[in-house]
C-alpha cells in the first residue's frame, strides 16, 4: 500500500507540473521561452507592453504551420481523389487537362500545369451550391484517408506543439485566426473543430460566388488566392487590426509576417522550420513554397525562427 501511495503521489505531483506548462510538447530553451514571455508581457495589466484582449490578434498560416503539407498540401490530394470520383460524370476530362494528369496518375505532367492546373482542379471539386454534404465528405476523408508515409489518417497530423499554443493563447484572451492560401470551404470542413477556431475567423482561397433561390452557388473559377501580399491585405479586409503575433513556414507568409512587425508596441513574429527528417520533414523548398526570403527577414528583423527537430518534443 505504501508503494502504491508512493506512485499516486509521484504521479499526482508529474500531472500537476504538467499541467502548469502551458507548452508540454516545447523543449526547454530560447523558443519556448519567448514566446511565454512575449504573451506574459501583452497579457499582463500595468505592464508597459500590456494590450487589450480586444487587440490581441494572431494569425497563423496553416499549411506547414499548423499540420504537415508534404508530399502535397492535403486539400490538393484530397481534390485530385475527388477528380477521379467525379470523372464518372464527367467523361470529357479524360482528355482534358490537368483532369487527365490525375486519372493517369501522371503526376510529371500535373506539374507542369503549375499552379494554374492545381487551381483549375480545386476550384472543379469545390463548386456547386455551398452544402453541409461537401464538409461531411472532407471530415470523412481526413478521418479515413492515410498519409502514405506516416499511415495515418491525415486529419491526424496536425502538429501537437501548435495546437498547444492555440489552447494557450485562447486562454489569455488572444483571438486566433488562421490565414492561408488553402480553399476556405476545405479549411472550414475541420479548423472549428480540430483546431478551435471559428468559421468567421478562417482566412482563405475562394472561388468566384453568385446568389442563387436563397443559395450561395460556387463556380469553377477561382476569385482570390489568399497568398503573400494578399495575405495582410485580407487581413486588413476581414479582421479591421493589425495582429499582434505572426505565424508562418515560407515566403508565402513573408508580407503577413512584416505587416505584424510594422505594428506599434509588442509584437512577435514566427516561422516554423521544417528541419526534422525523421520525425516529419526536412526542406526550405518544396513544389509549391518556398523559405529563403524569410530566413534573411527573420534575422534581420530579429524575429522566432522555431527548430522542429530542437524545440519540439513531440511532432503529432
Amino acid at each position: 500500500m505504501r508503494l502504491l501511495r508512493i506512485f499516486l503521489t509521484a504521479l499526482l505531483l508529474f500531472g500537476a507540473l504538467y499541467a502548469g506548462d502551458p507548452l508540454p510538447s516545447w523543449n526547454e530553451g530560447p523558443a519556448k521561452e519567448r514566446i511565454l514571455t512575449f504573451v506574459e508581457k501583452v497579457t499582463r495589466e500595468g505592464s508597459p507592453a500590456y494590450v487589450a484582449p480586444a487587440e490581441r490578434i494572431a494569425v497563423f498560416d496553416n499549411d506547414g504551420t499548423l499540420w504537415s503539407e508534404r508530399p502535397l498540401p492535403f486539400q490538393i490530394i484530397y481534390a485530385m481523389d475527388r477528380i477521379k470520383t467525379m470523372a464518372l460524370r464527367h467523361p470529357e476530362w479524360k482528355d482534358q487537362q490537368p483532369f487527365k494528369a490525375v486519372l493517369e496518375g501522371d503526376m510529371q505532367s500535373l506539374k507542369k500545369q503549375g499552379k494554374k492546373g492545381l487551381l483549375t482542379i480545386l476550384a472543379a471539386v469545390f463548386a456547386g451550391p455551398d452544402r453541409a454534404a461537401m464538409q461531411n465528405e472532407v471530415a470523412e476523408w481526413l478521418a479515413t484517408a492515410k498519409h502514405p508515409r506516416f499511415d495515418k489518417p491525415y486529419g491526424e497530423l496536425r502538429y501537437k506543439p501548435m495546437m498547444e499554443l492555440l489552447r494557450y493563447l485562447d486562454s489569455k484572451g488572444f483571438k486566433n485566426f488562421v490565414v492561408s492560401g488553402g480553399g476556405i470551404d476545405f479549411m472550414r470542413a475541420y479548423i472549428p473543430g480540430d483546431y478551435g477556431i471559428p468559421s468567421e475567423r478562417i482566412l482563405g482561397s475562394y472561388a468566384e460566388t453568385r446568389f442563387e433561390k436563397g443559395e450561395i452557388v460556387k463556380l469553377p473559377t477561382v476569385a482570390y488566392v489568399n497568398d503573400k501580399a494578399y495575405k495582410p491585405i485580407a487581413i486588413y479586409r476581414n479582421i479591421g487590426l493589425r495582429p499582434i503575433l505572426a505565424v508562418g513556414n515560407s515566403d508565402g507568409d513573408l508580407a503577413m509576417l512584416q505587416y505584424s512587425a510594422a505594428g506599434r508596441g509588442e509584437n512577435l513574429q514566427v516561422y516554423i522550420h521544417h528541419t526534422d527528417g525523421k520525425r516529419e520533414f526536412a526542406y526550405d523548398k518544396m513544389e509549391l513554397g518556398t523559405l529563403e526570403k524569410g530566413l534573411v527577414a527573420a534575422k534581420e528583423g530579429d524575429w522566432l525562427v522555431v527548430d522542429m527537430k530542437n524545440d519540439w518534443k513531440e511532432i503529432f
